[in-house]
């Protein structure tokens, strides 16, 4: 089942903000916007990306490199995380220790940094 455009959007604009040299995860991704059980979904948006999101940043809940086949295969995937210095566990699972970045609690930290109430409430609803 496809995401709605609505969700691939914010997924998208996520995908967008994930720093060079970490990782984050499906499931981290859903949380961030709402869905906790949504990580399938995050998966099925991603699918369809643009070549320039950094999709390859993207990685399951125990590192591994489950997206790595809409590079071609997985080796590419693995290829563009070892140039940007993301530490391997094993042939196609990232150290999650040494690099996971979490979406969720980078919002709650700007959230943090707002005077305006009513945008720290609206943190909060997502």
């Amino acid at each position: 089942m496809p995401a709605s455009p609505e969700f691939t959007a914010r997924v998208y604009h996520i995908v967008a903000q994930i720093p060079r040299g970490r990782v984050t995860t499906y499931g981290r991704i859903a949380r961030a916007i709402g869905d906790v059980r949504g990580a399938r979904m995050v998966g099925w948006a991603l699918m369809k990306a643009p070549a320039e999101l950094p999709c390859q940043r993207v990685v399951n809940r125990n590192g591994e490199l489950t997206g790595g086949w809409h590079f071609g295969h997985p080796d590419v995937m693995r290829n563009l995380l070892l140039a940007e210095g993301i530490p391997f566990d094993g042939e196609y699972q990232v150290d999650l220790s040494w690099c996971v970045w979490d979406p969720w609690n980078d919002a709650l930290a700007s959230a943090n940094e707002v005077d305006d109430f009513e945008a720290v409430i609206g943190m909060e609803r997502r």
